[in-house]
């Protein structure tokens, strides 16, 4: 545990180089689009960097960019000031449903309690290869983008 003054926060070296917390306010669209600006990387691993935004892990980045209907492959710094506010806004649905749901029990995951959550059966995508798409009844498409499972609706998501 490191106990670090709140003054400190944004100056501290584990944490200066972090990007915003995804359910602040601080976290917009504007923000997201900076921070991508110029990157050819794959936009879903680009919004599990925790330099461009903390907290947005494989299953939610899968989830948010179906609901934003952004393909998951597409080069992150093409993405449009309109497409950042859609993603962001679907970013914090999707967790904040998440934390609602008590998030999502693949596996090991328990919360202190022993409890599980339950996030995992709202799923659109993740985990559901070759099902159809609840939206337009395609095939959930399936790879590996840097080095995570990805899924998303070859359709919807363009």
């Amino acid at each position: 545990m490191l106990l670090v003054p709140t003054a400190e926060v944004e100056t501290h070296p584990l944490f200066k180089t972090l990007g915003p917390e995804p359910l602040g306010d601080s976290f917009t669209g504007e923000v997201l689009r900076r921070s991508l600006k110029g990157k050819s990387t794959a936009l879903k691993v680009a919004i599990m960097d925790q330099r461009v935004v903390v907290g947005v892990g494989n299953i939610y980045a899968s989830e948010a960019l179906f609901r934003a209907r952004l393909n998951p492959k597409m080069a992150a710094g093409k993405l449009t000031a309109r497409q950042a506010e859609i993603l962001v806004s679907s970013i914090k649905q999707v967790l904040a449903e998440a934390i609602e749901a008590g998030g999502s029990s693949l596996r090991d995951y328990k919360h202190g309690d022993g409890q599980l959550g339950y996030f995992q059966h709202s799923f659109k995508v993740y985990n559901q290869k070759g099902k159809p798409c609840p939206v337009c009844g395609a095939a959930i498409a399936h790879a590996v983008l840097g080095q995570r499972s990805t899924y998303w609706c070859p359709t919807c998501q363009k």
